[in-house]
């Protein structure tokens, strides 16, 4: 008797699953229509919206003749350099279902040497997209699709921080061509620093050479220039958190009554994270990296810390609150909380406790913010 394996029949899927590999010159769409098998591919340009739409065209097109019915698309994409826009586009269609994952979520292969190429991360991506249309837990986890102005108003913390990372490079640039000349306590960002550059000796007694000098102070006009960008996004800053307007987030208006957080923290902590919704106190510690991963198998169980996974810029903000949480709330029940353990463990293992302490103040925050659960023991600024 001849046994051969029949192939299964198409299954109808109700719709049509697109996947999208994004890169600077070209887009790589993988697609499996309702009533094929195989998976089809086809290549677009960088950025051509409309020959992107003209292949979603045709693939309608296609199904519709093969099943003689215009189905609707359910499209993936992996967040990355092209950002939200792509996805707001796609979601103003009513045939088009959008979706944009977070790449590290998607189960791979764990092979030393796996291969990796577009083709085969967008089946990838069809794959985990199905099983997410079926409802399979924790298949993959899609990021929310934000709205322009969300995504406007975490310009502004972002753009200090990387202004102020540029004043530190100029800054220790100009200490360190002084240094050279055995010149020590030159603040570069004190008002009288063009004063005191004209009345500085080198080591040996002698003043600063021409070149030398014409170098600092094109350091210091670059510098004068960061200064006067950094006050600017601070009155942006102050304008969207400290003046109440209709605008002004009330969530980052309650963070400012808790003594200890300013409106450098409020601002960061608002629109790098608060602002979103969350069901429980596991999700905001996992979006903030601040989730402990624990590796069980067996008789091995130890911890590896937090996991990083998340919001780098909330999870840095959040241990360096947590250092000044102390000072600034002594009488808080986190704070004593801290001090308990502290002092059980004979005053060591102050890292770990204090990345504790960060995503239980988290914690408390969104309590605070979404749901006005006031921090026990916390001091509120004076009105």
């Amino acid at each position: 008797m001849n046994l051969k394996c029949r192939p299964l029949p198409p299954v109808d899927l109700g719709a049509i699953f697109v996947s999208l590999e994004l890169s600077k010159s070209t887009w790589l769409v993988t697609a499996l229509s309702p009533g094929s098998e195989k998976l089809s591919r086809h290549t677009v340009t960088g950025g051509d919206i409309a020959g992107l739409f003209s292949c979603f065209a045709a693939l309608r097109q296609k199904a519709q003749r093969r099943k003689d019915k215009l189905y609707p698309l359910v499209v993936i994409q992996e967040a990355g350099l092209d950002g939200f826009w792509l996805g707001r586009v796609l979601s103003k269609e009513t045939w088009i279902e959008s979706h944009i994952v977070e790449a590290a979520s998607i189960a791979m292969p764990r092979r030393h040497r796996r291969a990796k190429t577009d083709r085969i991360d967008g089946e990838t991506l069809i794959r985990a997209l199905m099983a997410w249309k079926r409802g399979e837990p924790r298949a993959c986890s899609m990021v929310k699709l934000l709205t322009p102005e969300e995504d406007d108003n975490r310009r502004i913390g972002r753009e200090r921080k990387t202004l102020i990372a540029e004043r530190v490079f100029h800054v220790n640039r100009i200490k360190g061509l002084l240094f050279t000349q055995g010149i020590r306590g030159y603040e570069p960002v004190n008002r009288d620093r063009r004063q005191r550059l004209d009345e500085l000796r080198t080591g040996d007694g002698r003043p600063l050479s021409k070149h030398l000098k014409a170098e600092i102070c094109r350091e210091l006009d670059r510098l004068e220039l960061i200064l006067t960008q950094i006050k600017a996004v601070e009155a942006e800053r102050d304008a969207l958190i400290v003046h109440e307007t209709p605008e002004t987030p009330r969530g980052a208006t309650a963070l400012l009554g808790i003594r200890g957080i300013g409106p450098e923290f409020a601002t960061i902590l608002y629109t790098e994270g608060l602002f979103r919704h969350f069901d429980n106190r596991r999700q905001i510690a996992s979006y903030a990296g601040l989730a402990p991963s624990p590796w069980q198998s067996g008789n091995v169980n130890r911890e590896q810390g937090v996991s990083k996974a998340g919001n780098p810029r909330l999870r840095a903000t959040m241990v360096e609150l947590a250092w000044l949480w102390l000072r600034h709330q002594p009488k808080s029940a986190l704070t004593c909380w801290f001090n308990e353990r502290i002092a059980r463990n004979s005053g060591r293992l102050k890292k770990p406790m204090i990345v504790a302490l960060a995503r239980k103040l988290l914690v408390a925050l969104w309590k605070y913010v979404s749901s006005g659960v006031v921090i026990e023991g916390a001091i509120m600024k004076a009105a």
